[in-house]
């Protein structure tokens, strides 16, 4: 009896194979689901074993193609409410299994249909141990996903002629401005990439919060009267956004700052230190993280390629407050002399622990104290001494009234 005629004749679509091949010129073959087409990105990997569809839409993902350790993907389906923002951003899926028939009450979707939705290419059936092995002995690479029947050769030509690309920020963010209203502080949210656990976990405190784009000056963000600015996750170089830096550093001290992930290391930018390229990054929900203080140790949850580098720490005045267990690096800064601190990983999970989100109340302490030893003067007085500086600028002489 012949199976495969069976199938066809009643109906079911036979899988088309998919390919991944990796700059080093190793090829893993395997099913394709999702879309069809080539994509090239930084293949790399992430340890969790729920999550997927955090990790589908968040923005630090724009770029890479993501491979999930965990063996079965998809078997709880997709739910709206459940994404970190409003699309998915990975430019490939790489999983051991793909479930296509999902078993759970709120599931909208299956992760095939949603990456079929956004042109997204995914592929199972291959050995990601292997996958995963490959890339802690020897780096993120380089890689591109096919459905497309080209050679080996064809593709890595493909793939040496494509570009990584360098706009991620640019292309996650926020074009406009968005209010989300709340009662109590104001926080104005530098959205590189931000994921929506950000935002409500700073609403879930009662924050005025406004969304604002990546590339919003220092004097924008001053007219909206922030009484705090929070730096958000995002993907790529932090040395490809180093406008943000500058205007991080023109605002240091004028009213307390929080960064997560590449805030992080914006705002070591803007202080004086230095980051550098991990070998193949932190991405998964086990992270380990000591606070240097207490030295309690937290587990984190993590997505990045790049870090701080210590040794650049010393010339500023910046102050190590957390460090990866497993591999030292720098986890957490604050400032010795400003009101502002960082930390490398996401206290508001989405996916993973929420251990962290403490970090959060420390932040509307420290504007709560910050307003209280920094008192502003009254509205009247501001807009007064606003006019007077402006008569002073003014030219001097009569005025030139226009003639009819």
């Amino acid at each position: 009896m012949n199976i495969t005629k069976l199938n066809n004749e009643a109906g079911v679509t036979r899988m088309k194979q998919a390919r991944l091949v990796l700059e080093d010129g190793t090829m893993f073959t395997g099913t394709s689901f999702g879309s069809e087409g080539a994509s090239v990105g930084e293949v790399v990997f992430n340890t969790g074993i729920t999550g997927y569809q955090e990790v589908l839409s968040d923005p630090s993902y724009c770029g890479q193609i993501v491979t999930m350790t965990f063996p079965l993907i998809g078997n709880y389906g997709i739910t709206r409410d459940d994404f970190e923002s409003i699309r998915p951003f990975v430019h490939g899926f790489v999983v051991r299994e793909h479930e296509e028939v999902p078993s759970n009450w709120r599931a909208q979707l299956s992760v095939s249909e949603l990456l079929k939705e956004y042109g997204i290419i995914g592929i199972s059936g291959i050995d990601t141990r292997m996958l995963t092995r490959i890339i802690r002995n020897h780096g993120a690479m380089k890689g591109i996903l096919t459905t497309g029947s080209q050679s080996q050769a064809e593709l890595l030509e493909m793939m040496a002629a494509s570009k990584l690309m360098t706009d991620q920020v640019s292309r996650v963010s926020t074009r406009n401005v968005i209010h989300v209203p709340g009662d109590r502080e104001r926080v104005v949210l530098v959205d590189f990439g931000s994921k929506s656990g950000i935002l409500r976990e700073l609403t879930k405190r009662g924050c005025d919060v406004v969304v604002v784009p990546h590339d919003t000056t220092a004097d924008e963000i001053r007219k909206l009267n922030p009484d705090g600015i929070q730096l958000s996750n995002g993907p790529g170089d932090p040395k490809d956004v180093l406008h943000a830096a500058n205007m991080i550093k023109e605002l240091l001290g004028e009213v307390p700052i929080f960064g997560i992930c590449l805030g992080h290391q914006l705002f070591a930018l803007a202080c004086g230190a230095d980051t550098e390229k991990l070998k193949f990054g932190h991405r998964g929900g086990n992270h380990p993280v000591k606070d240097l203080a207490s030295g309690r140790c937290y587990i984190t949850s993590q997505n990045h390629g790049y870090t701080v580098n210590e040794a650049s720490i010393g010339s500023t005045e910046l102050e190590v407050t957390h460090i990866n267990n497993n591999d030292k690096t720098i986890e957490g800064l604050k400032h010795k002399k400003y009101p502002a601190f960082s930390v490398q990983y996401h206290p508001e999970a989405a996916p993973g622990p929420f251990d962290s989100s403490y970090l959060f109340d420390q932040f509307v302490d420290m504007i709560r104290e910050h307003k209280l030893n920094n008192p502003l003067p009254p509205r009247q007085a501001q807009i007064a001494a606003r006019a007077a500086a402006a008569a002073k600028a003014a030219p001097k002489g009569e005025f030139a009234y226009a003639q009819k």
